[in-house]
């Protein structure tokens, strides 16, 4: 089970704002700001409000070392996400739509944010 996971980005200040808009429609937010100390960077910290899941880091991208996915509550949440994120400013990787090539129930859609980097929203019933 994924805890958390930070992601490198070029300009700290665009994804807040990518990913503020992005991730909206799926109740995840920016609420916790951290400032590192000690040899650890700042970071920024999206999640419900009590819990952090997804940080961002200020740094050099890497867009083709990972993937990842969150998880929506319906396949309405995976459009709604699909819609904030390209007015956000994403480019379209695969457009919301059943992915029977995995199996019967995954609903997802696939993007590209400002880094590059591919994430997918998935609703599996």
């Amino acid at each position: 089970m994924l805890d958390h996971i930070i992601l490198t980005v070029s300009d700290v200040e665009r994804s807040l704002a990518f990913y503020e808009a992005a991730l909206k429609p799926l109740n995840i937010k920016f609420f916790m700001p951290y400032k590192g100390e000690d040899g650890h960077p700042d970071l920024w910290g999206f999640g419900d409000g009590k819990r952090a899941c997804f940080w961002i880091k200020q740094g050099k991208p890497d867009p083709a070392a990972i993937h990842w996915g969150f998880m929506a509550g319906d396949e309405d949440k995976v459009d709604e996400f699909y819609k904030a994120a390209m007015s956000a400013g994403a480019r379209d990787n695969i457009s919301p739509r059943a992915r029977l090539e995995y199996y019967p129930g995954y609903y997802a859609a696939d993007i590209f944010d400002p880094d590059g980097y591919s994430f997918e929203v998935v609703h599996k019933s």
